[in-house]
């Protein structure tokens, strides 16, 4: 039995090293920046921040003078006056082809629309880190179940060498006399079932594969290997420390904070409506009754003082400076509602951050709370792992002396199968929470 076990050894870690050369272990670390790379949330929060920096682009864009080509065409119908029907054109035919700057001068002075977009990309930025947080709370989910599915596996195999021992003493007590075939039929029913629990491991393992292969890889694949850190020595930072962390990384308060600053901006623009408006224009080009820059046809020159009120030749192409200040006087309160409402969103902002620094608050204490729990039940699981073993070794001696039956034999089997079992996930929860802890402080 002995000789049968080492082989089984021996093949189990040659294909173990098969595998692992064929696929290269993932780390958690390396799952983790492989699904913010392929993630679909992070992706999409990444175009809103790069849609958020171009709108910041707009407003710089928006605060510098302009300048356009303005072409325009004008057919009015005749009537033998030289405007046409329409008495405001100045002819029958006019074109329009000028160069056109404009600027609203007050602009530069007034920066609140530029801080308000620049808020509005920090606020996207923030959320790229807060999409790829919560994007690792589900990588590690993923990540820590299929090594607990692995060792579960690896659990449940030992279980079946041990109740296949098991069988061979039955079977071996029966040839001698020793023992009835009631045990040897109970040591075959719990062959059985543990090679079941096997099946159902390797399942649980491929479907664990399946749920993170979906997130850490451009193409949908179950085929690759995950490192097992769940034996490295647990090391728990103390509790201010890592809530010092949480508030300096913490992209959540970032996010807050900068929704805080928008929303002040908004309260500075809806107040710019107070104040009157100051642009300049600037036109160059033709404005004539002919596209040409010289006029060769007499004209009426709309003054008085000439013979015939016609010259025999104009000169078309010239430019004309405007300048216009529009002054709010009287919108029945519009403005003062637009303000009122900026001021109440700044508010709900303000309140936000509040509860954004209690929730963080909240998070860091629960998951070191949950870290800290699941450190110090390991040693207790351990310890029960090592004294179901003994205890399992006992009994077969007990057992082969006569002094126990096999249903005393099968149930310490049992115990250790869960013994081992809740050691692996005690080591599981407590990887989890450390990994959670360290998202929140920004470790990972």
């Amino acid at each position: 039995m002995t000789t049968r076990i080492l082989l089984w050894c021996c093949a189990a870690g040659a294909a173990l090293a098969q595998t692992s050369a064929d696929h290269p272990a993932i780390t958690l670390q390396d799952a983790i920046a492989r699904a913010r790379q392929y993630g679909g949330v992070v992706q999409t929060a990444n175009l809103a921040a790069q849609q958020a920096r171009e709108d910041t682009k707009q407003v710089r864009a928006a605060r510098l003078p302009q300048v356009s080509w303005f072409n325009q065409y004008i057919n009015t119908q005749g009537n033998g006056t030289p405007s046409g029907v329409f008495v405001a054109n100045d002819g029958v035919h006019v074109y329009n082809e000028q160069g056109v700057v404009h600027q609203e001068l007050l602009a530069a002075a007034r920066r609140g629309e530029l801080n308000r977009a620049l808020a509005a990309e920090a606020i996207a930025r923030a959320k790229i880190e807060v999409a790829a947080r919560g994007l690792n709370a589900t990588v590690i989910q993923n990540y820590y179940a299929i090594l607990s599915a692995q060792r579960k596996a690896a659990n449940t195999q030992r279980s079946v060498q041990e109740a296949q021992q098991f069988l061979e003493i039955t079977q071996k007590l029966e040839q001698g006399g020793e023992a009835a075939h009631a045990d040897v039929v109970k040591a075959q029913i719990e062959v059985q079932a543990r090679q079941r629990d096997l099946k159902e491991a390797e399942l649980s393992i491929v479907k664990a594969k399946i749920a993170l292969g979906v997130l850490i890889f451009p193409s949908f694949t179950a085929d690759f290997d995950v490192a097992d850190d769940l034996s490295q020595p647990p090391v728990l930072p103390p509790m201010t420390e890592a809530q010092g962390q949480a508030v300096a990384t913490s992209p959540d308060l970032k996010a807050a904070e900068a929704g805080v600053n928008e929303a002040g901006q908004e309260v500075t623009v809806a107040k710019y409506q107070y104040l009157p408006s100051f642009a300049l224009d600037f036109f160059y080009g033709i404005d004539a009754n002919q596209f040409a820059i010289n006029s060769r046809e007499a004209q009426d020159t709309g003054r008085s003082t000439l013979p015939n009120y016609t010259v025999a030749e104009r000169h078309n192409l010239g430019y004309v400076a405007q300048a216009t200040l529009n002054v709010p006087v009287w919108n029945w309160g519009a403005i003062r509602s637009k303000v009122k409402q900026a001021e109440l969103r700044r508010e709900q902002a303000r309140n936000d951050l509040e509860l954004a620094r209690r929730t963080l608050d909240s998070n860091i204490a629960a998951a070191y709370t949950e870290a800290q729990g699941a450190l110090a039940q390991l040693d207790s699981l351990r310890q029960s792992v090592d004294l179901a073993g003994q205890s399992l070794r006992l009994t077969l001696l007990r057992y082969q002396a006569g002094e126990a039956t096999a249903l005393e034999v099968v149930d310490a089997q049992t115990t250790l199968a869960q013994a081992r079992g809740a050691y692996d996930d005690g080591l599981a929860r407590f990887r989890i929470a450390l990994a959670l802890l360290e998202t929140l402080t920004g470790s990972l």
